[in-house]
């Protein structure tokens, strides 16, 4: 499972995107950080354009 799919389950905190970054950032994974995460054009539109706390409420929205 991927952040938003873990996130939207409840598995965990909003906080852990910055461990998956990370896991990323080590990793020589093809996909985008966007696709990494589960992040649709949006979601990620969002979260790179206003900030964390706005891709925080638009996942929240989708719970």
């Amino acid at each position: 499972m991927n952040f938003k799919e873990r996130y939207l389950a409840g598995e965990i905190e909003f906080e852990e995107i910055d461990l998956y970054i990370s896991q990323w950032n080590n990793s020589d994974d093809t996909r985008t950080l966007a696709q990494f995460l589960g992040l649709n054009a949006e979601e990620e539109d969002v979260w790179i354009d206003d900030s964390d706390d706005a891709l925080k409420e638009m996942l929240d929205s989708q719970k």
